[in-house]
C-alpha cells in the first residue's frame, strides 16, 4: 500500500486565488471613464438611461459594458455653399467649437451611435441647412457689410437644430465669405470709387475751410485798414482845428525871440545891399 501523501490546503488556496486573478483578468468586472467622459451602461446591449459618471465603475462581465461617450468640447469645420438673395454663388466655412449634453449623453448615443457619428449625421447637415436658410435672406454684399448680424441670426438657427439633438454650441465663427471672381471684381472697384469720392470730399472741404479764412483774414485786414484811416482822419482834424490865429502868432514870436538869442551884437559885414533888419517889438524897447 503506498503512503498517504500529505494534504497542502496551502497550495490549494493558492491555485484557487491565481485562477481567480486570471478569471477576473480575463472577464474585468470594471471600467474606468476618463476626465471628459460620461458612460452609456448596456446590459445585453440596452443603454441603461441613467449615464455613468466618472471614474471606476463595476459591471457584470459578459452581461454589461460601458460605451464612452466624450463630453468635453470639440471642434469642427464645416465647407458650405448657398446662393445669396441677389442669387450670387457664396462659399463659406463654419467653424464650431461643441460638446454633448451630458445629461443627454444616453439619448445622444440610442439616437445617432458612437461619437463618431455625430459630425456627419448632425453637425454638417445642420450647418449646411443654416447657411442656405440664412443666406438666401441677404444679398452678396449685406454679407459682407452686415457679417456680425448674418453670423448670430446662423448661430441661432444652428442652435435650435443641433439642441433637439443634445448638442450645445460653444463658439461659432463664419471664417469668410467667398464669391464669385467676376463679383469680387466689381466689389474692389466699388469700393475704391467709394474711396475716391471720399477723398474728394475731404479735399472739397478742406478748400472752403480754406476759403473761408481767406476771407476772414481779408474782412479783418480791411476792418483794420479802415480802422486806421478813419483815426488818421481823426488825427488830421484835431491839427487843423488845434491850428488858431493866436498859435500861430506864438509860433511867429517864438522864432523871433528865437533869432535874436542868436544874434553876438555885430551886424554882418555885407559888401552892397541892405543891411539886415531885426524887427523889435515897441513895447520891449521901452
Amino acid at each position: 500500500m503506498l503512503p498517504r501523501m500529505p494534504e497542502m490546503p496551502f497550495l490549494r488556496y493558492i491555485v484557487i486565488l491565481v485562477v481567480a486573478l486570471i478569471a477576473f483578468a480575463i472577464f474585468k468586472p470594471f471600467t474606468i471613464v476618463p476626465n471628459g467622459h460620461r458612460g452609456v451602461k448596456l446590459t445585453f446591449g440596452k443603454a441603461d438611461p441613467v449615464p455613468v459618471g466618472e471614474g471606476l465603475n463595476f459591471i457584470l462581465p459578459l452581461v454589461q459594458s460601458i460605451y464612452k461617450m466624450p463630453v468635453m468640447i470639440e471642434r469642427s469645420e464645416t465647407q458650405s455653399e448657398a446662393a445669396s438673395k441677389d442669387l450670387q454663388r457664396v462659399a463659406t466655412t463654419v467653424v464650431l467649437n461643441y460638446h454633448i449634453d451630458a445629461a443627454q449623453v444616453v439619448n445622444v448615443y440610442q439616437n445617432l451611435g458612437p461619437f463618431e457619428n455625430v459630425e456627419p449625421r448632425i453637425i454638417d447637415p445642420a450647418v449646411q441647412e443654416a447657411m442656405k436658410a440664412i443666406t438666401a435672406l441677404y444679398t452678396a454684399e449685406q454679407l459682407v457689410t452686415k457679417r456680425p448680424e448674418v453670423a448670430d441670426r446662423m448661430r441661432l438657427a444652428l442652435q435650435e437644430r443641433m439642441k433637439r439633438h443634445g448638442l450645445v454650441i460653444d463658439e461659432f465663427s463664419i471664417t469668410n465669405f467667398h464669391f464669385s471672381e467676376t463679383f469680387d471684381t466689381a466689389i474692389e472697384q466699388k469700393t475704391v470709387a467709394e474711396q475716391q469720392k471720399l477723398k474728394a470730399e475731404r479735399d472739397l472741404d478742406r478748400i472752403k475751410v480754406e476759403a473761408e479764412q481767406r476771407i476772414a483774414q481779408a474782412r479783418a485786414e480791411a476792418e483794420s485798414a479802415k480802422l486806421a484811416a478813419e483815426a488818421q482822419a481823426i488825427g488830421l482834424k484835431a491839427q487843423r482845428d488845434a491850428v488858431t490865429p493866436e498859435l500861430i502868432e506864438l509860433r511867429r514870436v517864438e522864432a523871433q525871440l528865437a533869432a535874436i538869442a542868436k544874434w553876438d551884437g555885430h551886424l554882418p559885414n555885407v559888401s552892397g545891399g541892405a543891411v539886415p533888419f531885426i524887427q523889435v517889438n515897441p513895447d520891449e524897447k521901452k
